[in-house]
This record gives C-alpha cells, sequence and structure tokens, in this order.
C-alpha cells in the first residue's frame, strides 16, 4: 500500500526572547521558581508584525527549502493550531497565498497541543488513499494572545512559534498509524474560554501525563510495529521538563534522543514537536532513517502520536 514520508522540516520562531528574568519584572516570581517547576528559562513572544499566518507560512518555507520541494507541488495544507482570531479564511488558506502556492486543499485542526499530531495522521492518511501527493503540515500558535501576563502559573509556560514538516507519497510508508484518543472526563483541565484566557489544572494534567502517556506511546510503537528500544529519538510535546523526563525514562528507549527544546521555547501548544523536531534535524541529532516517537497531549484531553522515520 501506498503510504507517506517526511522528507523534511522547518521552524520559524518570533525575534524578541523574554526570558525568566524578564517575567519578574511582571510577576512575582524568578529564574530559580521557573525552572525548578518547568524546566524554561526563556521563550519567544511574537509581535503585532508577526501575525500567526505568517508564522506558521515562515516555518513552512523553511521546510520546503530544507527539502528541496518545489513549492508548485504542494497539493495539500494543514494547520494544527488553537490559537486563531479569525475564523474565515482559515491559517491554512492564509499561508497558501502568502507563499503563493498553486490550488492546494488547505484545512485548520484544532485539538490544542496534540493538534500536530492530528494533522499529521490525516495528511498521511490522505496521501495513502491518493487525494494527495506532497502535503505540509504545520502546527502554529501565538499562545500570548491569550495569556495572564498577571498570572504567574500560566504566563511563565507560553512561547509562540510554528514548525512544519513536507509529507510525500512513498512506496515504503514513512508514518506509522496513528495512536489518538481523549479524556473527556478531563476536558477542562487545560482550556481557553470565558475570558478567552488560557488556564490549567496544573497537578492534574501532571499526574494524568506522567502515569498514562508512558502506557500510550508503547501503544504507538507496537502499531509501527517497533519496540521501544529501537527508537532513536522521542519528541514529546513540550509542555514541561518536569513531564518530558520522567515519560521519556518510563518508555524504556536507552538509545533515543529526546528533545527538550522547551527549555528555549516554553510551551508553544501545537507547535511544540515540529518545532523541536526541526531544530534536532538542523543539528543533526538524529540518524537518517531513525524511527523517532512524536506524542502530543493537552487541552480536550486529547492525545495523538506516531512513529515517523527520520529524512
Amino acid at each position: 500500500m501506498r503510504g507517506s514520508r517526511v522528507v523534511s522540516a522547518g521552524h520559524f520562531q518570533p525575534a524578541k526572547v523574554v526570558t525568566n528574568d524578564d517575567l519578574a519584572q511582571l510577576v512575582d516570581t524568578n529564574d530559580e521558581w521557573i525552572r525548578s517547576r518547568v524546566g524554561i528559562a526563556e521563550r519567544r513572544i511574537a509581535g503585532q508584525e508577526e501575525p500567526l499566518d505568517l508564522l506558521s507560512a515562515e516555518a513552512a518555507a523553511d521546510a520546503l527549502r530544507q527539502g528541496g520541494v518545489d513549492p508548485a507541488d504542494v497539493d495539500l495544507v494543514i494547520v494544527a493550531t488553537c490559537t486563531a482570531l479569525d475564523r474565515s479564511p482559515n491559517i491554512a488558506a492564509r499561508v497558501a497565498r502568502r507563499l503563493g502556492l498553486g490550488s492546494p486543499a488547505v484545512m485548520d485542526v484544532n485539538v490544542a497541543c496534540s493538534g500536530f499530531g492530528h494533522a499529521l495522521a490525516a495528511a498521511d492518511a490522505l496521501i495513502r488513499v491518493g487525494s494527495a501527493s506532497t502535503a505540509v503540515v504545520i502546527g502554529a500558535e501565538r499562545l500570548s494572545d491569550f495569556t495572564d501576563w498577571t498570572d504567574r502559573t500560566t504566563c511563565v509556560l507560553v512561547g509562540d512559534g510554528a514548525g512544519a514538516v513536507v509529507l510525500t507519497a512513498s512506496e515504503e510508508p514513512g508514518v506509522s498509524p496513528v495512536v489518538w484518543g481523549s479524556f473527556p472526563e478531563m476536558g477542562d483541565a487545560v482550556v481557553i474560554e470565558g475570558e478567552q484566557k488560557f488556564t490549567q489544572a496544573g497537578q492534574k494534567v501532571y499526574r494524568w501525563a506522567t502515569t498514562t502517556l508512558p502506557g500510550i506511546a508503547r501503544e504507538i510503537c507496537a502499531a509501527a510495529e517497533i519496540s521501544p528500544e529501537d527508537l532513536g529519538g522521542i519528541v514529546l510535546h513540550q509542555a514541561n521538563l518536569r513531564i518530558i523526563e520522567p515519560v521519556a525514562q518510563k518508555i524504556g528507549a536507552p538509545k533515543a534522543i529526546v528533545a527538550r527544546d522547551v527549555t528555549e521555547s516554553g510551551n508553544t501548544s501545537a507547535a511544540s514537536i515540529p518545532i523541536a523536531l526541526s531544530k534536532l534535524l538542523r543539528r543533526g541529532d538524529l540518524t537518517p532513517g531513525a524511527p523517532v516517537l512524536l506524542l502530543g497531549f493537552g487541552g480536550g484531553l486529547a492525545y495523538a502520536g506516531q512513529v515517523i522515520r527520520c529524512p
């Protein structure tokens, strides 16, 4: 059966760097408090001249350049985001316009922090059935637009940015079947509603993630027909270093490079996995062809993950 493979990845982050010391000027916090609780040292915050569709388009353009892919070949654009300010046209359509693409199918998906995994699964399925041949899949967020900068429990977490991958049809599939689902009874643990500000039940999410995600990760490996011991990389949603490190250890993948981009990017929701993946590939930390576990989780409380082969 025809499948898809990731041929390249790219990312784009705003120019403005906000350190923990900068945040200490806004709220009662300090660098040691933030690092010890969430592992974040700094994050990027977008300015007015950096709207969501620009972040998305820049990440997509970077991915296309990295793979040497002609934009004219792109027939599908999917953007995962929960922070679009406008209802229509969607961000994917705006990306197509910014990049001067021909007439691709364009759609956004909103599954918050697990959105990239959902978008990647959708693009893979559409390529498998022949409805697309070259797809750009983007995760992009401007969480700063929905942040209460007087709340020290959330403002220390968030960052803005976008990451993207290019998928093409392949006789040898390089993207495994997705494992996804949700825990509706925890749907209020991470929300943007009411006053349109990001809030979360941090301890509730921490307990769920550290106890539940390792089992989901092993399900994903089983769907990909590999053992966790064979993983070359692990890219979890970059929510909190105190979640990433114990979950990665419990998965049981001693040879895997574990993404820790949260330290320099903060929590960028749907953008966090593709940004972290792009940086690992750019640095040469991942071996071409190596299996890499991608696993997102967050608002909903939804999750989605798959194993990809490195370009």
